[in-house]
């Protein structure tokens, strides 16, 4: 049996008024599918920035932290290896179009509604993310 690896990653709920921003990626197994920016904390970064990196990274915005959503865990199999990965959540609001998003990894882009999100999200962590960002105040 092959050793599980834990990864840290940390994103954001991007909204702007009554609207979420959605990436839509590739999963592991070369599927499409519309959720929010996270990526990997990099050697000496903290979440806060790795988080508004991959926002700005993934959606062409450049963002600020309005404030902490929450943290989950979750497992998966990556060629056969056990992954145990912790992400940290914030809610952001956009600042400035900084540029175009990553050409290699985002598929597309899209300012929707919550409810057009809610048709559009797959996972069922990202649908509570929604939630959380639906009603303030119940992040942490």
């Amino acid at each position: 049996m092959r050793a599980s690896s834990k990864e840290f990653s940390a994103g954001g709920v991007v909204t702007r008024g009554d609207k979420v921003l959605l990436i839509r990626m590739r999963t592991l197994q070369g599927e499409l599918v519309w959720t929010y920016p996270k990526g990997h904390v990099e050697a000496g970064e903290t979440p806060r920035r790795a988080a508004l990196r991959e926002a700005a990274e993934e959606t062409g915005w450049e963002c600020e932290i309005v404030g902490p959503l929450c943290q989950v865990r979750y497992s998966f199999r990556r060629e056969g290896r056990l992954v145990r990965k912790r992400v940290r959540w914030y809610r952001m609001r956009p600042v400035r179009r900084a540029g175009p998003p990553d050409a290699k990894e985002i598929f597309g882009l899209r300012w929707v509604g919550f409810d057009g999100a809610r048709a559009l999200l797959r996972y069922p962590a990202d649908l509570r993310l929604l939630d959380r960002v639906r009603a303030p105040g119940r992040g942490r």
